[in-house]
């Protein structure tokens, strides 16, 4: 388990560990559960890494198994007291979307399709600002300025020096032309996308409206993939109470697969700056027009 691997992935990964474990024993949830007294939504939570795991939680389980290697209960110990450390983002309060966060955090490689609005790591901190202000209307202007901290926060994944996030980014003319914050705002946001394009690990395509349909009008979606093969990708798709994370590997496979098929529809790199160019100055236009 090395440093560099934040508490979102550490939990994933000990849940993974004890669901094995609870597996190979033969027992169901349910029957863990009612040994020790507890709901069965909460082995859940502890086997998909969505809550804290508490080295206690880890000493019963591993009771309930009877888990004899000394060595294995002592690292999976570890590996709870670890998961249990604060991410960057806790620094910021109660941010909704932290299990996300924690798993871009440690992400190698994104994959995501936005049909409403420029991808959060990929905005301007005036874009951003519009983009939350517009999403939270009733929030203080201290949550909008810690949402907007946060996100650019996330954005030191793509300027990371040694390891930088691996982003491809389909992007619906929608959001190109919704008119976020003022005309001013978007062409800046515009050229800022072209600039963040020519970065060898970021790739940006655009999808016109006159492509017709395609696979991604249901709506925006994440694919995260990590750098141990041991961490199976997530798709990642947001909700305005809740968020769902898909790891099956038939669900990975779908969305991969949708993926693919926007990346082939879509414009190329090179017609992707063009066309956003073009959007650009009709922003620029309007704005010294006073539109």
């Amino acid at each position: 388990m090395t440093s560099s691997v934040g508490p979102t992935v550490r939990r994933r990964r000990l849940g993974q560990e004890l669901r094995r474990l609870r597996q190979e024993k033969g027992m169901t949830a349910e029957e863990v559960a009612e040994e020790l007294m507890v709901s069965q939504s909460k082995i859940s939570r502890l086997e998909n890494g969505r809550r804290s795991i508490s080295q206690r939680d880890v000493r019963d389980l591993c009771r309930t198994y009877r888990v004899e290697d000394k060595r294995l209960v002592e690292s999976l110990m570890q590996m709870a007291k670890d998961s249990r450390q604060q991410g960057w983002w806790n620094a910021f309060g109660d941010v909704p979307y932290s299990v996300y966060i924690g798993f871009e955090n440690d992400a190698a490689s994104l994959r995501v399709f936005e049909s409403q609005v420029v991808p959060g790591l990929l905005q301007t901190p005036q874009y951003a600002e519009a983009v939350i202000g517009g999403a939270i209307p009733e929030g203080t202007a201290e949550q909008l300025a810690q949402r907007v901290q946060v996100r650019m926060r996330r954005q030191e994944r793509i300027t990371d020096p040694l390891s930088p996030l691996r982003l491809w980014a389909v992007v619906d003319e929608s959001a190109l032309r919704r008119l976020v914050g003022n005309s001013r705002v978007m062409a800046e946001q515009l050229e800022y996308l072209i600039r963040m394009s020519h970065e060898p690990h970021v790739t940006v395509q655009a999808l016109p409206f006159d492509l017709g349909s395609h696979p991604g009008m249901s709506g925006q979606f994440s694919i995260l993939e990590f750098s141990d093969e041991s961490d199976t990708s997530v798709v990642y798709l947001e909700g305005v109470t809740s968020d769902l994370y898909l790891e099956k590997l038939s669900d990975v496979q779908s969305y991969s697969m949708m993926y693919e098929h926007l990346r082939a529809q879509a414009l190329n790199v090179d017609q992707t700056r063009e066309f956003i160019a073009k959007v650009a100055r009709e922003h620029a236009r309007n704005h010294e027009s006073g539109k």
